[in-house]
């Protein structure tokens, strides 16, 4: 069942500690099949050293396992959220990354400061506000999700694909498993950035918006011509 998917989210998985993103076996990635309305995801607390494709959790919009023999990620009810909050989304990373959870601690969004930044997100990544002590209580990780989809009521998150979650950290995610892990890797290196320059220049503010809207639209949108077409036939 769905083969090629658990292979895609098998590698941004082993992707993440390599990129540097997570220790131990914090963090996670899936992807989600929209025809089937089925979402493969990384199972919980497995070491992504031990992983195949086979260990990957096969699971259904209301979390219940299609196909797996393990438990899945404890952060599956939150990618379900966002799933049915962001259509146009076909994969979501989660990681404990160093620099961006710093900002997530510290209750600070990254700020769009330079073109790398630009070229990725089209404005700042917002962090969430702090969750409420009966969210916490509650269904905590069905509410991480719903916080986050709440912080884009009017963020359109395909143009700011990612989020920090107040003293938790970062969400990314794409039109697939491997765009949510660029924009992963991404996020880590622009906070490594942001804390830098701001280190460097507290008073330092966001980009000019002309250059900011001239790097994210070279990239993205009908009038992009940075990269290059894939040659038909």
């Amino acid at each position: 069942m769905l083969e090629e998917l658990k292979n895609r989210v098998l590698e941004a998985n082993l992707l993440l500690p390599a990129r540097g993103l997570t220790t131990l076996t914090w963090g996670n990635a899936s992807g989600i099949d929209r025809d089937s309305g089925l979402i493969v995801i990384k199972p919980s607390g497995l070491d992504f050293s031990a992983m195949g494709a086979e260990d990957m959790v096969v699971v259904d919009m209301e979390g219940k396992v299609a196909e797996g023999k393990w438990r899945p990620s404890s952060d599956l009810p939150t990618h379900i959220e966002l799933y049915k909050a962001f259509p146009g989304i076909g994969g979501i990373v989660h990681t404990h990354s160093r620099w961006a959870t710093s900002f997530a601690q510290a209750g600070l969004g990254i700020k769009a400061m330079g073109t790398t930044h630009g070229d990725y997100f089209h404005g700042e990544v917002p962090c969430t506000r702090p969750m409420y002590p009966e969210e916490i209580a509650g269904e905590y990780e069905r509410e991480t999700g719903r916080l986050i989809a709440e912080t884009f009521k009017c963020i359109d998150p395909e143009a700011v694909p990612g989020v920090l979650v107040y003293s938790h950290g970062p969400f990314t995610w794409g039109a697939s498993p491997e765009e949510a892990l660029c924009n992963a890797v991404v996020l880590e290196e622009v906070a490594f950035m942001n804390y830098h320059s701001l280190s460097l220049a507290p008073e330092k503010g966001s980009m000019q918006q002309c250059l900011l809207d001239r790097h994210y639209f070279r990239k993205h949108g009908k009038d992009a011509y940075y990269g290059q077409r894939v040659p038909r036939g």
